[in-house]
């Protein structure tokens, strides 16, 4: 049986400094969890690990790191090396709840690179003590029960049953995007704050992806109504996808339908 303290024996770490830590935060909203802000890449992950109410990384001077997917399995996401500690400065926000943190512990980790060939490939039994989130390398030798050749991105839920936060989209998994941008059609933002529709299409060479993306970097994607907003937070979800030879004028009148069919002209954000 293979277990995963033998890749870190393999290395020369000591074990008993070395922390198991498996990240899975109830509290996380869709696409922000500790999975999907891994996927994002763009150091919210190694912030929010850095942040903690109590010294759960006390002596030790590496974490391993895992997350739980969204199939549940514990996958590992890369080798930490410890090697400070201070405050978190003010004003600061966790990326996961956006509660202000100011105060807590922070921890000044550095990427080792000694695991890197099995980030997002190695796959391994926690055990049931999934409240046990920090656990020591020398106490727990955990099984491996899976290395996988290429990292493995869960299943696209299907075009009916999406639905992310567009200030997320950067945490979607590739295979994701790629669906998404062969596809055009109607869709629908709602606003987390109020609960109000708008509706829009998607008909560019990009499809949903792409018209999703200028929301993203804009806020509004250019529509006047929605730039009239003083503050709001949209979720996307797909209310029709068009057929392949479907062009801009059909997809446009299917859109204004759906307005008509959600009210979105008189009680929602759609101005046209």
């Amino acid at each position: 049986m293979v277990t995963f303290n033998f890749f870190l024996s393999s290395k020369g770490l000591d074990l008993s400094r070395v922390r198991l830590v498996r990240h899975q935060d109830q509290r996380a909203e869709r696409g922000k969890t500790p999975y999907d802000l891994w996927v994002a890449d763009d150091g919210r992950f190694e912030q929010y690990q850095a942040i903690q109410n109590r010294d759960v990384f006390g002596n030790a001077g590496w974490v391993a790191s895992f997350v739980a997917t969204p199939l549940n399995e514990t996958l590992f996401v890369g080798l930490y090396r410890v090697v400070g500690q201070s405050l978190v400065p003010a004003e600061t926000r966790d990326p996961v709840t956006g509660e202000d943190v100011s105060g807590l512990l922070w921890y000044d980790m550095q990427p080792d690179d000694s695991l890197d060939d099995y980030k997002g490939r190695l796959v391994i039994e926690w055990g049931p003590g999934l409240r046990s989130w920090v656990q020591r390398a020398d106490n727990q030798d955990k099984k491996v029960l899976e290395m996988r050749r290429v990292a493995i991105e869960p299943p696209f839920p299907g075009f009916g049953s999406f639905r992310w936060p567009v200030r997320e989209l950067t945490s979607i998994p590739v295979s994701w995007r790629t669906a998404l941008s062969v596809v055009r059609g109607v869709y629908a933002l709602t606003c987390l704050k109020t609960g109000k529709l708008y509706v829009g299409s998607a008909y560019g060479e990009e499809g949903f992806w792409g018209r999703w993306l200028e929301y993203l970097s804009t806020g509004h994607g250019g529509n006047i109504g929605l730039k009239a907003l003083e503050e709001h937070e949209f979720q996307v979800a797909i209310l029709e996808v068009s057929s392949s030879a479907a062009g801009a004028t059909e997809i446009i009148a299917r859109e204004g339908e759906w307005k008509e069919k959600l009210l979105t002209r008189r009680f929602g954000l759609n101005i046209n």
